[in-house]
């Protein structure tokens, strides 16, 4: 059991979490540099998404733990960064964007969930498009900490065209989880009728 806890993969994706509070400090830091920071080590944090993953296949240490983990580190990263961003940014469409991405977390979770207590977890397990959609979110979220530091234009409109790639990946991911717990859930309704 200690083993499956602390192997190589779930302490890189403990590491990922142990980064956030860096990023929250370097954002508010009154400081020129301070996007800058918080952009790599964000960057660095998002990277880690990939190491852990990779490590857990390769070494053959996936467990039940990483498989929890590894998610909730994405969901909590993209939370946190998103809600210091809507401070920065103060516009409603960016507000709308960080809204609509936070609330499919929240719903894909409690899904999860619930779906993990009528026994059909495996059936909304995590697909590409949700790990596409995850690239998407971090990549832009790295540049938008870049651009509080380098307000370069060019730059701006690649975040918004990156925000937008996202917000679409976010809600296709999220229609096929529905899509997903509903044959399921119609599934074990016709079991229990049969």
């Amino acid at each position: 059991m200690k083993h499956e806890f602390w192997n190589i993969p779930n302490s890189v994706t403990i590491a990922r979490l142990a980064l956030l509070p860096l990023v929250v400090l370097c954002h508010f830091w009154e400081y020129t540099w301070g996007g800058l920071i918080s952009a790599i080590i964000f960057g660095i944090a998002a990277s880690t998404d990939w190491v852990d993953g990779y490590l857990a296949r390769k070494l053959n240490l996936t467990t039940p733990f990483g498989a929890f983990l590894d998610p909730v580190a994405d969901k909590l990263m993209v939370v946190t960064a998103l809600v210091l961003q809507v401070e920065f940014m103060d516009t409603w469409w960016f507000t709308l964007i960080a809204v609509v991405i936070i609330c499919r977390e929240v719903t894909i979770s409690a899904l999860r969930e619930w779906m993990a207590e009528i026994g059909s977890r495996r059936k909304v397990a995590v697909q590409m498009l949700g790990k596409i959609k995850t690239v998407f979110q971090m990549v832009a979220i790295s540049l938008l900490f870049l651009y509080q530091s380098w307000e370069y234009q060019p730059l701006f409109y690649l975040i918004i065209l990156l925000f937008l790639v996202a917000v679409v990946f976010t809600l296709w991911s999220m229609f096929i989880y529905l899509v997903s717990a509903w044959r399921a859930m119609n599934e074990d309704d016709d079991e229990m009728l049969g």
